[in-house]
């Protein structure tokens, strides 16, 4: 067992250079690669972080404009709207005013038609029976000798 103990006591001082050796690695590469190579990770990080916090932030402004542009739209929609049916109003108005003045202008056209109609109706009356007696002489004149040849 004595044996045991002194090989590996051996052993262990044999191996003492290669721990030194390891530990000069590992710290070595903590200053020299790990550190500086964290720094560079938590920088990207927060530069990550900063960039989808910006992002995000834009997206919000982003939102908030686009509400402002749609209520905007929206009024200018309703103005729109509003402009059109006013302007409706206003042809609708004028065409009814057109029409009515139209209606009066014919009816009074169709009076004043009826009038002339009525007074030439009553002067052909009056030059009928002014011409009655000579049309009954004409009508007697051309039937009495006509009855009168057929009698015979």
């Amino acid at each position: 067992m004595q044996e045991i103990f002194s090989d590996l006591g051996q052993l262990v001082l044999g191996s003492v250079p290669t721990m030194i050796l390891f530990v000069l690695l590992v710290a070595a590469y903590h200053f020299i690669l790990y550190r500086p190579l964290r720094r560079t990770r938590s920088a990207r990080y927060d530069l990550t972080q900063g960039a989808l916090e910006r992002a995000h932030a834009a997206v919000a402004a982003a939102d908030v404009k686009s509400q402002e542009y749609e209520a905007k739209l929206r009024a200018a929609r309703a103005e729109i709207t509003h402009a059109r049916e006013l302007q409706v109003q206003k042809w609708n108005a004028e065409r009814d005013a057109a029409l009515a003045s139209a209606r009066l202008l014919a009816h009074d056209r169709a009076d004043a038609a009826k009038r002339e109609i009525a007074r030439q109706a009553e002067a052909a009356k009056l030059q009928l029976q002014a011409e009655i007696g000579q049309i009954a002489a004409q009508v007697q004149e051309a039937v009495l000798p006509v009855v009168m040849e057929s009698a015979q």
